[in-house]
């Protein structure tokens, strides 16, 4: 009769079969996240840049997931935001529209959370915090700012009047430029949101990226230990 202990050591052998080697090197994904940051605040706001920013999401998944050790394959949830991603792009060239234009920012919005979530979950993984740490926690961090200019450009398709005050809804590259403003708290003040949707999302995003930085990058600073050698 084979030990229960046995037993759960070899299931969870068996689930990890298939898997890639997870090397939880998170500087990769972060020059993918960097990449799709500049090219979401220097692209012009045009259906071709859309499409190439949803297939940067989406790759960025992809690598994410590699990283940590996934297969795209091993997630029924993943596997059909990579399908619909690269699907969304290619109409995108097609068809036009506020509706197609909401989706898109629901879907970019789905990415960028999932490979939020994909970094985390891999970095705790580890075991350890070592530099590899550092890396995820600025992922997610850059990851925040990126979700919620796909917020603000959701909110400006749906909504009934211009998002900001200054009476326009802004370009992509000004939402960018607005979001991460507003999560670092800066607050120049040369655009506000009009309503008090537009209010509650901005202060919410305020108080998750000071939040995030005193707690999350403060501890995972604090507990880095030098890598030894030999």
């Amino acid at each position: 009769m084979e030990q229960p202990g046995l037993e759960s050591v070899a299931r969870k052998h068996r689930s990890r079969l298939g898997r890639f080697h997870a090397t939880h090197s998170y500087w990769a994904v972060l020059v993918a996240i960097l990449a799709g940051f500049l090219f979401a605040g220097l692209a012009p706001d045009t259906d071709w840049a859309t499409s190439i920013l949803v297939l940067l999401e989406t790759g960025t998944l992809v690598l994410a997931l590699r990283t940590s050790g996934w297969r795209v394959t091993q997630s029924r949830v993943v596997l059909v935001l990579v399908v619909v991603g690269i699907s969304a792009a290619a109409a995108n060239l097609v068809w036009e529209g506020n509706a197609l234009a909401a989706v898109l920012d629901v879907l970019t919005g789905f990415l960028t959370l999932a490979i939020a979530i994909v970094v985390a979950l891999g970095a705790v993984e580890q075991g350890e915090i070592n530099s590899k740490s550092v890396a995820g926690a600025i992922c997610v961090y850059l990851l925040i700012g990126l979700l919620f200019t796909y917020i603000y450009g959701l909110m400006a398709v749906i909504g009934h009047g211009p998002f900001f005050a200054q009476g326009t809804d802004g370009t992509r590259p000004i939402r960018v430029y607005f979001s991460y403003v507003t999560l670092a708290t800066l607050g120049y003040g040369d655009y506000t949101p009009a309503d008090n949707a537009g209010h509650t999302f901005a202060v919410l995003e305020a108080l998750i990226g000071q939040i995030f930085l005193v707690t999350v990058v403060a501890v995972v600073v604090a507990r880095l230990r030098p890598t030894r050698r030999g």
